[in-house]
């Protein structure tokens, strides 16, 4: 770790996406960033999607340190499971009690106008986040990785950045603590 701790809302939805597609076999989970396949008549084993993605489980003793450490109720996207394994956020709870800083990294690429619930639950997490530990915030827009990878021009996929930026600036963010990038504004 660095002085400055960069902890991402990746930890809990998108650490899949941090890794290798997993590969399938007939008695085999497929999870990768567009696709949840199970062969099995109970569905997803999700115990094993966190060992292989090298998550930890966000069990009751986390919740319970995460309200001891900051003095507040955990989100209820924590209590119902719906984040339920992350990385780092060990790390996270004992800086914040240190006073150590960190900061928050997050991001989206822009290949429709307009975010749904989808989109929004991960922003939703992180304004709780930011706001429970007072932390800032980095959100990239990838509109470059839009253009290499969709059917969209410069232009669109930039356009397309500024619109998504709209609705993330909607989820009522610490301006004064946040900073939204599009990688072909900033980056060039």
């Amino acid at each position: 770790m660095t002085d400055s701790n960069c902890v991402s809302e990746k930890m809990e939805n998108t650490t899949i996406e941090d890794q290798p597609p997993a590969t399938a076999d007939a008695a085999e989970d497929f999870v990768d960033p567009w696709n949840v396949t199970s062969q099995s008549q109970t569905g997803i084993d999700y115990n094993k999607l966190i060992s292989r993605f090298g998550s930890s489980k966000i069990d009751e003793t986390l919740l319970a340190r995460i309200e001891k450490v900051t003095g507040k109720p955990v989100h209820h996207f924590l209590r119902r499971g719906i984040f339920f394994s992350h990385r780092d956020l060990h790390t996270i709870l004992s800086l914040y009690e240190q006073k150590k800083p960190f900061f928050l990294y997050t991001g989206r690429g822009p290949s429709s106008e307009a975010l749904h619930l989808g989109h929004l639950v991960p922003f939703i997490m992180t304004k709780w986040l930011q706001d429970t530990f007072d932390a800032p915030l980095v959100i990239q827009l990838t509109d470059d990785e839009k253009f290499l990878w969709k059917d969209l021009t410069l232009e669109e996929a930039n356009r397309l950045a500024h619109e998504n930026a709209k609705d993330i600036i909607a989820c009522g963010f610490n301006p004064d603590k946040t900073f939204i990038f599009s990688d072909l504004d900033y980056i060039g």
